[in-house]
């Protein structure tokens, strides 16, 4: 059996605030998918999925949120380090919580790491040289 890598999905508590963080990274999301339990975002080869609490629990009832750490995480490439740097400074002076300020990683990346609305990691990157 050979199966392809099609959908990521994150579940949210508030889609609005959820959808505000993600678009700020870059996503096109249309205004008017704030209030709806199912959002789908085209990648390219792969969607973005986002679902309300609500919506999971329709059709699975036992559901629960991960408890004791993420459950998921997800990367953006930026162009450089000096945008790493500019996009965690958007992203907390827009409210999101920052994790990990920018720092030089050894394996040879500007890195950083914020919080979206849900507490999911994502992570900020850009090769150094």
């Amino acid at each position: 059996m050979k199966l392809r890598p099609a959908v990521i999905e994150i579940v949210v508590a508030d889609m609005a605030a959820a959808l505000a963080f993600y678009r700020r990274l870059g996503l096109e999301i249309a205004a008017d998918a704030d209030t709806e339990p199912h959002v789908d975002v085209d990648l390219g080869s792969l969607h973005l999925a986002f679902d309300t609490r609500e919506t999971i629990l329709s059709f699975n009832s036992d559901w629960t949120p991960p408890s004791g750490g993420h459950g998921m995480a997800l990367a953006f490439a930026c162009d450089s380090p000096a945008q790493v740097d500019a996009a965690y400074a958007e992203l907390t002076g827009a409210g999101a919580t920052g994790a990990l300020p920018p720092w030089d990683a050894f394996w040879g990346m500007r890195y950083a790491v914020v919080h979206d609305p849900d507490g999911n990691p994502v992570d900020l990157f850009a090769p150094l040289a």
